[in-house]
């Protein structure tokens, strides 16, 4: 006897399922050309726009705001304030120096539109920026000082009588204050903020290397200045320890070769400068080292700032001396170098003289010494873009 079993109901798919399978496949998306991919590449990369895009419309965004900055100014700056644009005076001063600070200022904002960055980003963010900022003028009136005296006491610089009395005194000091402050912001703005951050992002040691040789051949083949070998010293002192950080792969390579790049950089700006000899561009560039080190350790550019304003103050209004070839006027001291021009520093002023030198490896030692056990991230604490190295 064979037992029957009844057919197996039929199994019916829910209405969502049965939609899903029968929905077409979506169309492909066409392939994208080969020309567009590799434009593409060539200026966009890991982190947004390359790193050379973004220095090179700095750049030039710069050059062309501070030239109409200029065009426009330097008629009128005569026709209203009877002010000679070649004097080295504080009203001229401040004048030149708010150009280049807005100029820089709106590159920067132009550039950070692009690359979808605050303007603070570029090293300007990290803790206490305030105290950084008040400690590094202090820095640099104590460096600028020890520096004087010491000319002094080996007879290189001669103290003469004060050159201004009363509220001539407040006056010309606010004046070259407001100066030098924009001063601080124009140059480390642009070196040790924008270009510092930037390079930091995108820079290795070959590139590195070739633009810091293309500068040593430029000031050789087209810079009349005969001090511009200081350029190749501060070149030359870069190369063995950025190539030892490339081979071993440090994580930090890539702001140290920044650093590099940048102090040889602000080096050979200071070449257009009158007057400056081989020791006052080397100085200009170990200084810009040194700030970046300052970056490093306090997570933003305030000291840097603040140590460049107070330097270039006491330099020029408190104790009188030419200051990268210039003569100032409306100091309050008055001082002329005497001797030997590698000790007294000659036209190129203190930063001109072999005892510079000290005085900035002293410095060196100084911060490391204040800031290195209280860097960023030393006590568990996030580290700001400054001092975190970003490679692309």
């Amino acid at each position: 006897m064979s037992l029957q079993y009844p057919d197996p109901a039929p199994i019916v798919q829910p209405a969502d399922e049965l939609h899903a399978t029968r929905a077409p496949a979506p169309s492909p998306e066409p392939p994208v050309p080969a020309e567009s991919r590799f434009i593409k590449w060539v200026v966009i990369g890991p982190h947004g726009l390359r790193t050379g895009w973004s220095i090179a419309l700095f750049l030039i965004l710069t050059f062309i705001l501070i030239s109409l900055g200029f065009a426009l100014a330097n008629p009128l700056e005569f026709l209203f304030f009877k002010i000679n644009i070649e004097d080295f005076s504080p009203q001229n001063s401040v004048l030149r120096e708010t150009i280049q600070v807005l100029a820089i200022l709106g590159a920067a904002l132009v550039c950070a539109r692009i690359e979808r960055r605050r303007i603070l980003d570029y090293n300007l963010t990290g803790p206490h920026r305030l105290r950084h900022f008040f400690v590094g003028i202090l820095g640099g009136f104590i460096a600028l000082s020890a520096l004087a005296f010491s000319m002094s006491l080996g007879g290189w610089l001669h103290f003469g009588p004060v050159a201004l009395h009363g509220s001539a005194i407040l006056q010309y000091g606010a004046i070259w204050g407001l100066s030098f402050l924009l001063t601080g912001l124009a140059e480390e703005g642009s070196v040790r903020c924008y270009l510092q951050f930037t390079l930091t992002r995108g820079v290795n040691f070959w590139w590195a290397s070739a633009l810091v040789a293309l500068m040593c051949l430029s000031g050789l083949l087209f810079t009349n200045n005969q001090g511009v070998w200081g350029i190749d010293i501060i070149a030359a002192l870069g190369v063995i320890p950025c190539l030892l950080l490339h081979l071993r792969k440090s994580p930090s390579a890539g702001f140290w070769q920044a650093a590099w790049l940048s102090s040889t950089f602000f080096g050979f700006i200071h070449t257009g400068n009158n007057g400056e000899t081989w020791i006052g561009i080397f100085s200009a560039a170990a200084i810009g080292f040194v700030f970046c080190v300052s970056i490093r350790v306090t997570g933003s550019a305030w000291w840097a700032i603040g140590y460049h304003a107070s330097w270039d103050w006491a330099q020029t209004f408190f104790y009188g001396t030419a200051d990268s070839g210039f003569q100032p006027e409306g100091h309050f001291l008055t001082t002329n170098p005497t001797g030997a021009t590698l000790f007294s520093g000659g036209t190129d002023g203190p930063e001109g003289s072999l005892l510079v030198i000290p005085v900035i490896v002293l410095t060196l030692i100084g911060i490391l010494l204040v800031y290195r056990s209280k860097a960023p991230g030393a006590s568990g604490e996030s580290a700001s873009p400054a001092a975190q190295p970003q490679l692309s």
